[in-house]
Parts: C-alpha cells; structure tokens; sequence
C-alpha cells in the first residue's frame, strides 16, 4: 500500500495499481514474519516468541481498547445504550501489541528480515519510513517509526547465515529463492503449507480480504490454502522456500 501510494501522482483509487505493486513486490521481494523484541541496554534484539508462554506473553505484550458510540453533540454515551451492547455488539474492542511492555514498561520493537532481489530498485526502505500495520489504520492506530536497516555482509559455506541469532534457523539463496533450514523440534516461525510437512501443532485456514476491481474494500476474500500455524513443532530437520505472504512450502 505505501509503495502504490508513493509511487501515484495523485489519490490511489485504482485497484489496478495496487495489484501491479503486489506483483512487483512477490516477484522481487520475500520476508518472514516479524516479531516482538526487547532491546536491555548495551545488549542486542532479544526476540519474544508468543509460543514459548503464550499466557505470560499475552500480560506482558497485548492490550485492548473499547469503545462505543456517542451522541456527537452531547459527547456522552446515548441513553439506554451502555447496558445493552453485550446484546447488540455495540462495543467495538480492538486488541494490539502495546508499544511497551504492560509489566515493566520496556520499549517494544518488531524485527524481522526482508530480502531483496539483485537488480531490484524498488524503494522499500523509503517505505518503511512511513508505515501503519494492522487493521485500524483510518483511526491512526498501527504507526511505526523505522529504527534501523542492518544489511547482512558476512559469507559462509552452505547454509551461510543465522537467522533470528538461533542455530536452530539457517537460510541461503538457492536459485532465486529464500530457503530455510529448521532443526529437528524446532518452531516454524511462519504460516506454513501442511503439504509433506511433519510437525505437531495446529492447523487453520489462511484467509484474507482483498480490494479487487467492480468489489467494494474487502468484499473479496482470498483463501492461501490450510497451514501449519506460527509456533508448530517440527518432527525432523527440514528445509522450507519463503513463497508470497511470507507463506513457508516445504522444500
């Protein structure tokens, strides 16, 4: 959405131009998901997997914020209103990652990798000066403000990189794609395709809403097929192929 809009001359209106986007940045681009980190001083990104203590993850990361309709000249809650929303779904909650942990108040950051393709000059990293995530960004929620860009130099043999800083995760280009190698026991830390994949976890369909053209915002749903979830336990070492949406396939 930030590169469409960026790029237009004008309202981005066009569904068409979104679409071209899209394509330019599956065919160029590939990422993994990013994550919650902490940063204790003098000490680098210290990822929070959700999965290792999902209870204790949730006290220190997730919040929400209610909200119910006014009468906007009186700035009050409409009478009779209040004491009926747990029958009519008048409440409007929204959940979010706080920007700071709810325990200690330690600054929350998001880290995760994106890869470009050599000879792509798509301008990202100008993006990423100037974007919302989630699904409340009319209201202003969801601004992000880019701390860093730390491009990776060093050069190994085979699987050449860490990822994440865990031996548990390695990944190297194999003709023109992102592959990663995930030990045995391991985490997968993506929506993952079930395919030939052998994993103790939960498994749920990846659906989304899409704008199309002659369809109003949303009324379009895409369906990415039936995935492992984020957190699921690998039975054997296995290689997976970042594909679009960041969606992991066996490899």
């Amino acid at each position: 959405m930030r590169l469409t809009r960026d790029a237009t001359d004008g309202p981005a209106t066009n569904s068409k131009q979104y679409k071209c986007c899209s394509d330019k940045v599956d065919q160029e681009l590939a990422f993994t998901y990013f994550y919650p980190a902490l940063k204790p001083e003098n000490q680098d990104y210290q990822i929070q997997w959700p999965w290792d203590n999902e209870s204790l993850f949730r006290r220190r990361f997730l919040s929400s914020y209610a909200s119910t309709a006014l009468v906007y000249h009186q700035q009050a809650a409409e009478e009779g209103l209040l004491h009926e929303v747990e029958f009519k779904g008048l409440l409007h909650e929204v959940e979010f990652i706080s920007p700071r942990t709810l325990d200690g108040g330690q600054q929350v950051y998001l880290v995760g990798y994106l890869f470009q393709k050599e000879g792509s000059d798509l301008p990202w990293q100008l993006a990423c000066q100037r974007l919302q995530m989630g699904g409340e960004r009319g209201y202003g929620w969801g601004d992000m403000r880019l701390i860093e860009i730390k491009k990776i130099t060093d050069e190994h043999d085979g699987y050449n990189h860490r990822l994440f800083d865990s031996e548990n995760y390695t990944w190297q280009v194999e003709n023109n794609s992102i592959v990663i190698q995930v030990s045995e026991n391991s985490s997968l830390l993506a929506h993952t395709k079930t395919e030939n994949v052998s994993a103790q976890g939960e498994i749920e369909p990846l659906v989304g809403r899409e704008w199309q053209e002659a369809k109003k915002a949303g009324e379009s749903v895409a369906f990415s097929g039936m995935c492992w979830t984020p957190g699921t336990v690998v039975n054997g070492s296995m290689s997976f192929k970042i594909k679009r949406l960041g969606v992991w396939i066996g490899h």
